[in-house]
């Protein structure tokens, strides 16, 4: 799932100028202030000044720089919506396995199959 939504993003006007990182692949680079374990738990992003943001706060830096998402960046920036969006970003975190379960299927059984 998250392979799924990072590609959209990676499609996204603005993200030419963004470096995605497959923390998945053993031969990414990793800085010491976030090993890979850690980097697969959470969604992380580094900032130009090196400083990391992840969660809720994560998605709202990305979209910072997304012309087309900026309108969300705002709005789940916001002191009041942030938190909210970080508490039930921590609430998903234990069904997005089984959601990419079903994501995926449903995804092998949209594509048509062929026919001899």
């Amino acid at each position: 799932m998250c392979s799924i939504e990072i590609a959209h993003y990676q499609a996204c006007q603005g993200a030419q100028d963004i470096a995605f990182v497959d923390v998945s692949d053993a031969a990414a680079p990793m800085q010491a202030d976030l090993d890979r374990e850690q980097a697969m738990a959470r969604f992380h992003v580094r900032l130009p000044d090196g400083s990391l943001r992840s969660g809720a706060a994560g998605f709202v830096a990305l979209w910072q720089n997304l012309p087309r998402w900026r309108w969300l960046a705002r709005l789940a920036g916001h002191a009041l919506v942030l938190p909210v969006l970080e508490r039930l970003y921590v609430l998903f975190l234990p069904w997005r396995a089984r959601l990419a379960r079903v994501v995926l299927k449903r995804a092998k059984s949209a594509r048509p199959s062929s026919v001899l």
